[in-house]
């Protein structure tokens, strides 16, 4: 049997298929026949007239995802801590998006942190790299395979802000996450936003749209990053806009490594309703021990989870 879910995401699928397709074939005949004859110029605006229908039916169909999304993800995180991580170019209303999916879950946001413009800077990763050294706490270790300053970073903040996979507690005392916190800060690679951030049992990072073409390495930064925390800790999602699947940009990045793509499931349309869903049902499969690449754009294997 379809579940509701299933039916709600197809909906919404077929939807912006049709308009897309719809608005493109709009264009082409603006274009092409902008002074035609009577004939077409009522063929036109019949082209038109479908394209507002099936726009309308697209704002249902996301309607109703938002109206059911409380239907759909009630219970389904209860009382797991996430934290929230945004990137340079994330959109706030995608994360008070997914904050208020969140709360839907019954999740607890345990905080959220940004990466800094001087985090993805290419000129300041030898400084990053020293900060993180110098910020291990005594007694651990970081992954010597990681020598990239996303990865290395990554690889330090999953150690002091993910709850062990094992059994939800803390992997390092209160007092060095703190002092790597602080360190990360100082450095302005880091920034806490709202409060304070608390280790959490989830993770989910949130990019922007797709990255410029002069971006440089700034999209594998991110990708690497994500990776790296998301082996530290039971579970992350890595979301970005419609577009964020392209070029360099981060989950383009995850989607071509395989060896990201194993550590970190994506998400590329967090600017859509069905996107914000997905990203917090994408969150409860990691708990599963499932990852995947969800959305419309390259590299997407489905539209969001199957179950």
């Amino acid at each position: 049997m379809i579940s509701l879910r299933q039916h709600a995401i197809s909906l919404v699928a077929v939807f912006l298929a049709l308009a897309v397709g719809v608005v493109l074939g709009s264009g082409f005949v603006a274009d092409t026949f902008g002074s035609a004859s009577d004939a077409q110029d009522n063929r036109e605006q019949e082209l038109r007239d479908e394209n507002q229908q099936l726009t309308n039916n697209v704002n249902s169909a996301n309607n109703f995802d938002t109206a059911i999304a409380g239907r759909l993800l009630a219970g389904s995180l209860t009382d797991r801590p996430v934290l929230i991580i945004t990137a340079p170019g994330a959109d706030e209303g995608d994360v008070a998006a997914v904050k208020d999916n969140l709360n839907k879950s019954g999740a607890i946001v345990s905080g959220q942190l940004a990466l800094t413009e001087s985090f993805v800077n290419d000129q300041n990763a030898e400084k990053m790299r020293s900060i993180v050294d110098q910020s291990i706490p005594p007694g651990s270790t970081l992954n010597t395979e990681l020598t990239d300053s996303g990865g290395r970073a990554g690889d330090l903040l999953g150690l002091l802000l993910n709850l062990s996979p094992e059994d939800a507690e803390p992997q390092v005392d209160a007092p060095a996450t703190e002092a790597g916190l602080a360190a990360l800060e100082q450095g302005g690679f880091i920034q806490p936003t709202g409060g304070t951030v608390a280790p959490a049992q989830l993770s989910i990072i949130v990019t922007g749209n797709k990255f410029a073409d002069d971006s440089g390495a700034r999209g594998q930064v991110v990708s690497r990053f994500a990776a790296a925390y998301s082996e530290r800790g039971a579970g992350t999602v890595l979301v970005g806009r419609t577009g964020s699947a392209e070029g360099s940009s981060p989950i383009a990045v995850v989607r071509a490594d395989p060896g990201l793509n194993a550590q970190v499931s994506t998400v590329d349309n967090v600017d859509q309703t069905t996107g914000r869903i997905t990203a917090v049902l994408a969150l409860t499969d990691e708990l599963g021990n499932k990852n995947g690449a969800y959305g419309t754009g390259p590299g997407a294997t489905a539209i969001a989870p199957e179950s």
